[in-house]
Order: structure tokens, then C-alpha cells, then sequence
């Protein structure tokens, strides 16, 4: 099975033609691959950063037919084997996979997510192997119901929330649904905060039927902020499009910020801008890294030492 490994901003993703994946059924719930494995299991395996390609996540492409609403399918998986319903980083390296492989050549581009049709603009090419989108990512919703988090009643905004954690620990966040649950703290101190305990705390609290990722924000300026990202399912990444834009909202609707932000991550700078309309834009860039092809090797278990 071919695939390309692209990174943005450090987030990496092994991109897969869905045609590659014979026998897998993901249409219709996940069947058997030809190599005798159920999908979530070559999902956690083909992600392993010692025993498989390594990356944060999986994202399966699907030409669809004329008179479609979009013009490829886009699947995006976690490294737990579970599926998102999208990523501003996975979906921006699949873009690029369009076009590095010559799949696709207009400068706009249209991809049928779980969460809508999502479109893609050709902003440049920047070095080669590496392109530059501006993508409509969704509209936010900030009500409890649609994030969705459990609080002691149905919220319209749930903005500075105590989350009450296991050991009588309180963080005061911003919880919004960015196309997947998100969950924004806001930080003075980024290095003196245990971040990465608190994130996956957050990430499974109960509060979160649908589990949540988790961002840690600090308000640089009205134009810029700073951010770290425990994703769900994925735990540390080094960056993330959607938590990006998770952050970004979550600081404009405090009042931090004005509607367009630059956060930066670990992995490099995002732009996001929330139009009027309502629509979060990210613009950010895609890196080839290498071609591979996916043997099917599986885990060696150790022999016993004979006595």
C-alpha cells in the first residue's frame, strides 16, 4: 500500500488514496484489510514511531464523481485508530498530496469531511514540496450541547468554566466545537504550567462524552498568541490546524484578541481569521517528507530462552 508522509508545522500525516486500502470497507464501517487486520489495528500500527512509517494521524482520499458536492472524500484517523472528523494540518496535507501528485491542478479545491464540505485555496508554493492553503474550516459553536460537555445545566456559551479535575484541582476554560470538541485554557506562564498532566486529564474527563483536544493559550498581544496542544487521541502534538483555530476563537470571544490571530506553536506560526459571516479561515503551509510503501510487516514477538 503506497502512501506519502507530509507534515504541517511538524503535525505529521501518512496520506493514503482510499483505492490503496483494498478490502477495507470505509464507507460502511471498518471490514478486514487483504493483510487479515481490522483498519483501527493498521491505523495504531502504520502511526508507531518505532514500528511502523510513524506520524500523528491518517488521512484516506476519495475521488468523487461529477455532479458530487465536493471533489475528493477526506477521511482523517487518529493514531489510537479512532477517527476525527477533520484536521486543519491532516486536511492541508492532503491537499498537498493532491497536487504534489499531480491528482489535482485548479487552485481550488473542495473536500466532503464529517464535518461538511471544507474548501482549499492555493496561496503558493514556497519552496518545492511545500504549499501554501488558505482553508474554510467551519463556523464554531459554543453552546454546551453542541460541543458537546456535560455541565450542571445546558450553557449557550461555555466560557470560563470551572472543570472541576480528580483531586480537587479547578481550571477555569473555554470549551467550543471547532469541527471536534476543544477545550482552551488560558496560561500566563506556558513553561511553568504541567501542561501536558493537565491535557490528558482533559482530554478523557467525563464532563467529555466525546472526549475532547485540549489547548493551553497565552495572550502575546490583540494580534498574536501562543499555544500548546494535547490533541485527542494523538496526546502531544507540535502543532494542530483546528486547535489553532480552537485557540484563536476561543481568545477573540474573551476579548483577548482581534479576528485575526497568528498562533504560534511549537511547530511553527498558523494564521486565522474569523470572517464576519462566521467562518474560521487557516492559512498555513504543507511539506512533502518521503514516499513510502506499506509491507504489512507485523510486530516480532521475543522467543523464550531455552533453558
Amino acid at each position: 500500500m503506497r502512501f506519502v508522509k507530509f507534515h504541517g508545522y511538524g503535525n505529521d500525516y501518512l496520506v493514503f488514496e482510499a483505492s490503496e486500502l483494498r478490502g477495507v470497507g470505509l464507507s460502511d464501517g471498518f471490514e478486514r484489510l487483504d493483510i487479515g487486520e481490522p483498519f483501527p489495528d493498521f491505523v495504531r500500527r502504520v502511526c508507531d514511531r518505532h514500528f511502523g512509517a510513524g506520524s500523528d494521524g491518517v488521512a484516506v482520499v476519495e475521488r468523487l464523481g461529477e455532479g458530487a458536492e465536493a471533489d475528493f472524500r477526506l477521511r482523517i484517523f487518529n493514531p489510537d485508530g479512532g477517527e476525527a472528523a477533520m484536521s486543519g494540518n491532516g486536511s492541508r496535507c492532503a491537499a498537498a498530496y493532491l497536487h504534489f501528485g499531480g491528482l489535482w491542478a485548479d487552485e481550488e479545491l473542495r473536500f466532503s469531511t464529517r464535518a461538511g464540505v471544507k474548501r482549499y485555496s492555493l496561496r503558493g508554493r514556497p519552496s518545492p514540496g511545500a504549499f501554501r492553503f488558505e482553508a474554510e474550516i467551519g463556523r464554531p459553536r459554543f453552546d454546551s450541547a453542541s460541543v458537546p460537555v456535560l455541565t450542571a445545566e445546558p450553557l449557550a456559551e461555555v466560557r470560563d468554566y470551572p472543570l472541576a479535575l480528580p483531586g480537587g484541582e479547578t481550571v477555569r476554560v473555554t470549551a467550543l466545537q471547532m469541527c471536534n470538541p476543544n477545550c482552551c485554557a488560558f496560561v500566563d506562564d506556558l513553561e511553568r504550567t504541567d501542561w501536558r498532566r493537565l491535557g490528558r486529564a482533559i482530554e478523557s474527563h467525563a464532563a467529555f462524552p466525546e472526549r475532547t483536544n485540549v489547548e493551553f493559550v497565552r495572550v502575546l498581544d490583540r494580534q498574536n498568541i501562543e499555544a500548546r496542544v494535547w490533541e485527542r487521541g494523538a496526546g502531544e502534538t507540535l502543532s494542530s490546524g483546528t486547535g489553532a483555530c480552537a485557540a484563536a476563537v476561543a481568545s477573540m470571544v474573551g476579548g483577548h484578541t482581534d479576528r485575526q490571530v497568528r498562533v504560534s506553536m511549537p511547530g511553527g506560526l498558523l494564521e486565522v481569521l474569523w470572517r464576519e459571516d462566521g467562518e474560521v479561515l487557516l492559512t498555513g503551509t504543507a511539506n512533502v517528507v518521503y514516499r513510502g510503501e506499506w509491507l504489512g510487516g507485523k510486530r516480532t514477538e521475543a522467543l523464550p530462552l531455552n533453558d
